[in-house]
């Protein structure tokens, strides 16, 4: 195999078209038999193959600088940059990373999986490399047409436009994010750009131009403000252009030899210079071509039985019964559960983009409108957000509900995707209710709960990647108030979410070694029930359990509460996640292994009460 002898970029240039051309199929086919037997992003990674190839050919990794935004569309970078053989462990406890990794390889740069940010890096690298601590390396940064959709990119373009940066950037431009793109830049560019006949009117207009007898200053400012005004006959407004961003464009990004001429082309601009190139998401495997949702972006999907199908049920039917509920997401209906709510109530359902402090400050507005938002984000991606969520939704007491799926520990997409900082943060903000479902139905009563009665502030549910446990009826609790599970005398468990079912287990070990438990379901962290704390205060011990943060954490909010109840008389052991970037591996030997599974809620148990 072909593949087989590429240890690194410059294996690449030995190749001939057609050795490369097959040289994609079989990236193609790994690709496609590592993410099916390990998980991890298909769709994005089977579009970027020509690409990446001819951009290692062009550039000389690692001399050259090479970012990508967002990390997930790097399969094939790390293949061609001698990590083929490492993709059975991709994803794997001990094995490589879904995301670029520094730790990884030298050709890894920035280990970013949250979008946007990768022009921002380039202005800085840019600049190092440009001063007295400078070696004069080309910044390369590949940023897809959905990551345009943030505001962070937008702001990165205008500074490096500004500044004159030499950064060579690649729009990797798919028509989607992680759903289709929203956006009307990339759309308005292609129309235009791809349209042979509008690039002969345009020369021949432009040509006539030059041929008017202007004289002096005059012909300079007359020729240059007439050739503007012929662009904006028969285009919008050349978007980068006018950031003092050079344009070449579009080219077919599955043709290596073109992609080859463009880049040595735009290695030879001084400044910024945009090379727009049009791919096909999931290319060359029939199933992710034909997933109209999302071109197999990932292999996930919304499980049965999980927390977010029961979002996505009770959502819906909240919305049947009040008109003026709406739903907002950040570029990810589908991994958020929206699709159903979106196919049933089209017009009430907005996809932003990758704008998060956008979706939640247009949430704020809605809200003050009189319209009920819920905003659907990923954990990770809200913590984007935070000052819009603190000073736009809060300071103004507004009845945004926020839902954050995925928080706690997620597992095999890493340090990045984990959402351990949702409860450190939303706790903080003024008058802000905070739900924790540790069921299916949970989530579901909590949800209505959060609707009904949280209409003088914000709200947030926060779920579990995991599997949702169901419950009876006579398991559920109602409003703000914390739910009594089990009475026991010894020692008080308080499992906040999914970790509610680990205090239950916990609870039943400690049994057999006649240790008795109470278990709390505390349902609701902000505000702190007090009936659950007084009675937390009547043992001698209390643990409380998180998958978050432990430092300023709900376990923290409730020992202090507990301490002002009690003071000395009750210990209070606080377990959750520390202050750590953790490493992809499955969640729950993720949990095991800082102690928060049953087994070690009992250890902590044991030593105490000795």
């Amino acid at each position: 195999m072909l593949l087989d002898a590429i240890h690194g970029p410059d294996d690449l240039r030995e190749l001939s078209y057609e050795e490369l051309d097959a040289l994609c199929d079989e990236i193609r086919e790994l690709v496609v038999a590592s993410v099916s037997k390990t998980g991890g992003h298909l769709g994005s990674n089977l579009g970027a193959v020509e690409m990446t190839i001819a951009l290692h050919r062009v550039f000389r990794s690692p001399e050259d600088i090479v970012l990508w935004d967002t990390g997930h569309q790097t399969y094939v970078h790390k293949m061609v940059t001698g990590r083929a053989t490492a993709f059975e462990g991709l994803r794997q406890s001990d094995g490589i990373s879904g995301y670029p990794s520094r730790e990884e390889s030298e050709h890894d740069w920035i280990e970013n999986s949250h979008a946007s940010t990768a022009l921002s890096y380039a202005h800085g690298l840019a600049t190092a490399e440009a001063s007295s601590v400078g070696k004069g390396r080309r910044i390369v940064a590949v940023i897809g047409d959905g990551a345009l959709t943030g505001g962070m990119a937008f702001e990165g373009l205008n500074n490096l436009g500004h500044s004159g940066s030499d950064v060579t950037i690649i729009l990797n431009d798919n028509g989607r994010s992680y759903a289709p793109t929203v956006s009307k830049l990339t759309e308005s560019l292609v129309k235009i750009r791809a349209n042979p006949v509008y690039m002969r009117r345009q020369a021949k207009m432009e040509g006539l131009a030059e041929t008017i007898p202007w004289v002096g200053e005059l012909a300079e400012r007359g020729i240059s403000a007439t050739k503007a005004a012929i662009r904006h006959m028969w285009e919008p407004p050349a978007f980068f252009e006018n950031l003092g961003v050079h344009y070449l464009g579009p080219f077919d990004g599955h043709d290596i030899e073109g992609l080859e001429e463009a880049l040595e082309n735009a290695r030879k601009f001084e400044g910024p210079v945009v090379v727009h190139v049009l791919t096909q998401k999931g290319r060359g495997y029939a199933p992710a071509e034909n997933d109209a949702v999302k071109n197999m972006h990932d292999t996930s999907g919304i499980k049965p039985g999980s927390y977010t199908q029961a979002f996505t049920e009770q959502l819906t039917k909240l919305a049947e019964e009040n008109e003026n509920l709406v739903a907002i997401t950040a570029a990810m209906p589908d991994s958020t559960g929206l699709l159903p709510f979106r196919e049933r109530f089209p017009e009430r359902t907005y996809d932003v983009g990758i704008a998060e402090q956008h979706a939640v400050t247009a949430a704020t507005g809605m809200a003050m409108g009189g319209l009920r938002p819920v905003v659907a984000v990923y954990s990770t991606f809200m913590s984007r957000a935070f000052d819009q969520v603190n000073m736009d939704v809060g300071l103004h007491r507004q009845p945004v509900i926020f839902c954050l799926d995925r928080a706690g520990v997620t597992g095999d997409d890493g340090a990045s995707h984990h959402g351990l900082l949702d409860l450190v943060l939303f706790t903080k903000v003024p008058g802000m209710t905070v739900f924790a479902p540790s069921s299916y139905q949970e989530l579901q009563v909590q949800l209505a709960d959060a609707v009904d009665l949280c209409t003088d502030g914000p709200a947030m549910l926060r779920w579990s990647k995991q599997a949702a446990p169901s419950v009876p009826e006579e398991e559920v609790g109602t409003g703000l108030r914390s739910r009594k599970a089990r009475e026991g005398t010894d020692v008080c468990l308080i499992g906040i979410g999914q970790m509610f079912s680990a205090a239950l287990e916990a609870a039943d070990l400690l049994a057999e070694q006649g240790i008795s438990a109470t278990v709390w379901d505390p349902r609701v962290v902000r505000p702190i029930d007090p009936t659950m704390i007084a009675d937390a205060a009547q043992h001698r011990l209390v643990v409380t359990i998180e998958d978050g943060l432990r430092d300023g954490g709900a376990g923290d909010g409730f020992r202090d509460a507990i301490d002002e109840e009690r003071g000395d008389d009750c210990s209070v052991r606080v377990l959750g996640m520390p202050p750590a970037y953790v490493p992809h591996d499955k969640p729950a030997v993720i949990l095991a292994r800082y102690g928060l599974d049953a087994a070690g809620i009992v250890s902590v148990v044991q030593d105490a009460l000795s």
